[in-house]
């Protein structure tokens, strides 16, 4: 029986990795246009829509560009031009919360390169005025950015040491005001290519080190949403260059991949770290993209075992602890290079820039079932009101059924945006359940606590118009 669940699971995995469908050209013009290659995320998604970013040299040098989907990467809008300014702009880097989406890059306007932000409330439709994040008579490049809520982190490299550091910055209120800018790294080496993730309170920040005279990743975590920061922790101690750090998080556990597509992972929010874990032994590998949902990572690069540059995927169905085969993405006598995960619901979006047209154009892919959220709905009647139920069983051991209903407010495009989080008795984020736009209906979702210690944890829904907090006991 053991082997017949085994085979249906292996089935089920190969079916779900089938799905790719074909590409999408997303640009079209004789100019060249880029995704951002410092493992900053091009692409962001939430519910259905879908958020795309770029440096784009159509219009006589670079621009940032935008184009969204509002229906999970089938059709897509037109190209929207973000910057306007005279000096070029380069490596955008993008974030999602509801319908509030952040673009950060660098740009040169002001005579050197300097940290420059916009946002829009609205899914992408309308979008703010620039706000210039750095002032200083150096450069500043390669931003990455992230978001828990109204507060958004921001990192990049920066020269004003006369030699490149890695620097931090925070909004409390959404983008409308920031804080004072924050030296992470101090020391004679340069530091560069700062990659960021964020789980409630806890931030978490890679980068690229060359302190132990050659490249090294380093790691730095701020326990109250970027007030305080502890030490420096030296990540990786490789005779080769460890680079291009690309990190994700869901609750408490930390997932990074870099440039040999090494993985690495914390289940305690960043205090203890597993060995490195190879996922792959190829020729040529590196500048990998990863995302993570609930227990499902997914993890982009680009390779070169085929002679060319493909874009390679692969995913971890238990958190990283196994590893299914790798697939290839694009198979085309062209270079593809520079990818971007994220995922919302069941589907995994991808973006890179390909050259197959004769000049570099953005594209995309997904997979429309390639993250399985193991939420059921158990009827699409339109409850009364909002409930969240007691788990079942509880106590349990080590899985748990949570059932809820919502009920989407009429000012909601798409249903509401339902999110259902686990914590811990010191209100530490352990895993997220379900952070998507739902229908109205009564839904089932699975928490499965084997990777925890016995204890008692509390899960929260938050939606549009309904919150409430239930606790639950898991007895080993």
């Amino acid at each position: 029986m053991k082997r017949i669940l085994a085979l249906l699971a292996m089935l089920v995995a190969v079916s779900a990795n089938a799905q790719w469908q074909p590409d999408v050209r997303l640009t079209n013009d004789p100019a060249d246009s880029y995704a951002s290659w410092n493992n900053a995320w091009c692409v962001a998604s939430n519910g259905n829509n879908v958020h795309v970013v770029w440096y784009d040299s159509r219009d006589g040098n670079t621009k940032i560009y935008y184009k969204r989907s509002s229906d999970s990467g089938i059709n897509w809008g037109t190209d929207t031009r973000l910057t306007i300014g005279i000096g070029p702009s380069w490596s955008p880097s993008i974030t999602v919360s509801g319908s509030n989406v952040h673009v950060v890059w660098y740009d040169s306007r002001d005579g050197n390169s300097e940290i420059y932000y916009k946002r829009s409330t609205d899914d992408g439709i309308n979008w703010s005025a620039d706000t210039r994040l750095t002032n200083n008579p150096f450069y500043s490049f390669y931003p990455s950015i992230a978001v828990s809520g109204s507060v958004i982190h921001v990192v990049w490299q920066d020269y004003r040491d006369a030699n490149y550091e890695i620097y931090y910055k925070r909004s409390t209120d959404g983008g409308i005001n920031w804080g004072a800018d924050t030296r992470l790294s101090n020391n004679v080496a340069t530091s560069e290519f700062p990659s960021i993730a964020v789980s409630g309170s806890i931030v978490h920040v890679l980068w690229t080190d060359r302190r132990d005279g050659h490249d090294e990743i380093y790691y730095k975590r701020s326990t109250d949403g970027g007030v305080n920061w502890g030490t420096d922790t030296r990540f990786t101690n490789n005779t080769y260059d460890s680079r291009q750090p690309s990190i994700a998080v869901s609750g408490s556990i930390v997932h990074v991949v870099y440039n040999v597509i090494q993985y690495k992972r914390s289940t305690d929010s960043g205090d203890n770290w597993s060995a490195d874990v190879p996922l792959l032994n190829n020729a040529f590998l590196g500048v990998p993209s990863i995302a993570v949902s609930g227990s499902i990572v997914h993890v982009v690069w680009t390779d070169a075992r085929n002679n060319y540059e493909d874009i390679y995927y692969i995913r971890s169905l238990n958190s990283g602890i196994n590893w299914e085969t790798d697939t290839r993405l694009t198979n085309n006598a062209a270079n593809s290079w520079y990818p971007s995960i994220a995922v919302s619901g069941s589907n995994v979006h991808v973006v890179w820039q390909d050259n197959r047209n004769g000049n570099y154009e953005i594209y995309y892919k997904r997979n429309p079932t390639g993250n399985p959220t193991g939420i059921q709905n158990i009827s699409t009647e339109t409850p009364s009101a909002y409930s969240l139920s007691q788990n079942y069983p509880n106590p349990f051991n080590p899985v748990t059924k949570i059932r809820f209903s919502i009920v989407s407010s009429p000012h909601v495009l798409g249903g509401d945006l339902v999110q259902l989080k686990i914590y811990d008795v010191r209100g530490r984020e352990v895993q997220t359940l379900v952070n998507e736009q739902l229908q109205p209906g009564t839904y089932e979702t699975t928490f499965d606590g084997s990777m925890l210690n016995s204890g008692v944890f509390f899960y929260r829904m938050i939606t549009d118009g309904f919150s409430e907090t239930k606790k639950m006991l898991l007895i080993k």
